[in-house]
């Protein structure tokens, strides 16, 4: 039996077969010729800088140790860009050294060519390509400036020096530097695809509202808590930019009543402090019917974030332009200490929550804020009894009830920020009881802000009904911790108040 003869291709032409074989042998070939002249041209002034800048790049050290001064200036964008930077280079890192280097196994160049004073004490024992030194150096670069610019062309020459330096030390190609370079870019916009940045999210706050134009401070009264977190600093920064404005420092048990005398004196009401003074301020503001500024002076500053706040000058530009929103108020009925109602900017909660801040601020003057949180976490989760409550005419054991003045959205692996401040919601969250509460606040926190599950459940809802609340029940308000019993009712005043936010800059 025959088969038909199938048509003949044919074969390549002597000379294009050549080319194709020889374009990774000619790019090695330029590649080491690189790296030739590199060696032999006198690199004025390197010799001090660039071999210590290259060790002190091993293992990402000289990287943390930037992450770590920067989180260190308090500036809420330099955190961010120090956290992202550090994301950047771990992705960077762990893509080079576990897949990349294992596929490409590319010797290192031969020594002899580079004069002995540039060599390393210790020699790296990887493969050459790509290099993981100019990747870190990179990422971390890229993934700072994606957050923040200024913060990043400070680094930017840093990290260009480190690749430079894996080249004169001779340890690497030019060509490894260049692409693991590119891979340590590439590593950072991939980071910023999972956790936009700050330029990348909607514009914080809505609807917008015309509130009086004060440049300079003029007809503002600010009034300053004395023992919030940074609050003495930032009053200082607060008369240095608004010079024109009048600023008062009084004591917390005092606030209450230098707010309201505050209000009636100006056009605006200015207030510097954390989430539990800013209540108290927005609270005045709404009663007495002025527009708020609000000037982050806390530890968390949870509600100044979300309108796009960060530093004085944030709030200064929105009052020259008289830039502002309306945004909703969070009410709870009755209120703490027999008031009629209590008020929220943030969030309400109770269960295991109010304890933990309770501890929180009894511990924090002493350590920290952020140890005391993690001790009185612990302390409350291996201590405390589920709450028994009555919710929309249902009983219920629960670890935990919280209800957000608006939705939280994600910003990452968990809930943290709000987009729209003037949704008309709440988002309440309720973590159920049983055993492990550590682990079912966690899957509670991951969930996000729709979901429903045996271990906890979360909706968006206008109104919320407690009921059979035993005497002396602990919630928690905006940081702040009061005493109920019986029922309440959780709602909201929608757009109530009136607050700075500054122009979104383009």
């Amino acid at each position: 039996m025959s088969f038909p003869s199938l048509p003949s291709v044919p074969p390549l032409p002597p000379a294009a077969g050549r080319s194709v074989r020889t374009v990774p042998r000619s790019l090695g070939a330029h590649d080491r010729a690189l790296f030739r002249v590199a060696a032999d041209r006198n690199w004025p002034g390197a010799r001090a800088v660039l071999p210590r800048l290259s060790r002190a790049a091993d293992h990402g050290l000289l990287w943390f140790g930037a992450a770590a001064a920067m989180a260190a200036t308090g500036s809420p964008r330099a955190r961010r860009a120090a956290l992202r930077g550090v994301a950047s280079l771990a992705l960077a890192s762990a893509t080079v050294n576990t897949v990349v280097k294992r596929s490409v196994r590319r010797p290192r160049p031969i020594l002899d060519l580079v004069p002995l004073v540039r060599q390393l004490k210790h020699q790296p024992i990887t493969t050459s390509f790509p290099s993981g030194h100019s990747a870190s150096a990179a990422a971390f670069a890229t993934g700072v400036a994606l957050e923040s610019l200024g913060w990043g062309a400070a680094v930017a020459p840093v990290a260009f020096s480190v690749a430079a330096s894996r080249v004169y030390t001779g340890v690497h190609y030019p060509g490894d530097v260049l692409v693991g370079a590119a891979l340590g870019v590439g590593a950072a916009f991939a980071v910023r695809g999972l956790v936009p940045t700050r330029r990348q999210l909607p514009a914080p706050g809505r609807p917008y509202t015309d509130a009086p134009a004060l440049p300079g401070g003029e007809h503002l009264v600010v009034v300053v808590n004395e023992a919030s977190g940074t609050a003495a600093a930032k009053a200082a920064a607060v008369r240095e930019a608004l010079p024109l404005a009048e600023v008062v420092e009084c004591a917390p048990d005092d606030l209450a009543a230098a707010l309201d005398k505050a209000a009636l004196r100006g056009r605006a009401l200015g207030v510097c402090g954390g989430d539990g003074t800013v209540n108290l301020a927005a609270v005045a503001a709404v009663r007495h019917g002025v527009p708020l500024a609000v000037f982050p002076g806390g530890t968390l500053n949870h509600f100044a974030y979300d309108l796009g706040i960060e530093e004085v000058q944030d709030t200064a530009r929105a009052l020259a332009s008289g830039d502002a929103v309306k945004v909703d108020l969070g009410r709870f009925t009755p209120g703490p200490d027999g008031a009629a109602a209590g008020y929220f900017v943030n969030t309400f909660s109770l269960g295991v929550y109010p304890e933990l801040v309770r501890l929180r601020e009894r511990w924090s003057p002493r350590i920290g804020g952020w140890p005391a949180g993690v001790l009185a976490a612990y302390e409350v989760l291996r201590g405390e009894r589920p709450l028994e409550a009555e919710l929309s005419g249902k009983p219920h054991a629960l670890w935990l009830l919280f209800a957000g003045n608006c939705i939280y959205q994600r910003l990452g692996p968990a809930p943290a920020h709000r987009y729209d401040l003037a949704d008309g919601l709440l988002d309440v969250r309720v973590v159920h009881g049983g055993r492990l509460p550590g682990l079912r606040l966690l899957a509670a926190a991951l969930a996000g802000p729709l979901s429903r599950s045996p271990v906890h459940a979360a909706q968006r809802m206008r109104h919320l009904r407690i009921a059979r609340l035993a005497p002396d029940t602990p919630v928690a308000y905006d940081g702040e911790v009061a005493r109920i019993e019986g029922a309440l009712t959780v709602d909201k005043l929608p757009e109530a108040l009136t607050v700075y936010r500054p122009p979104v800059r383009p």
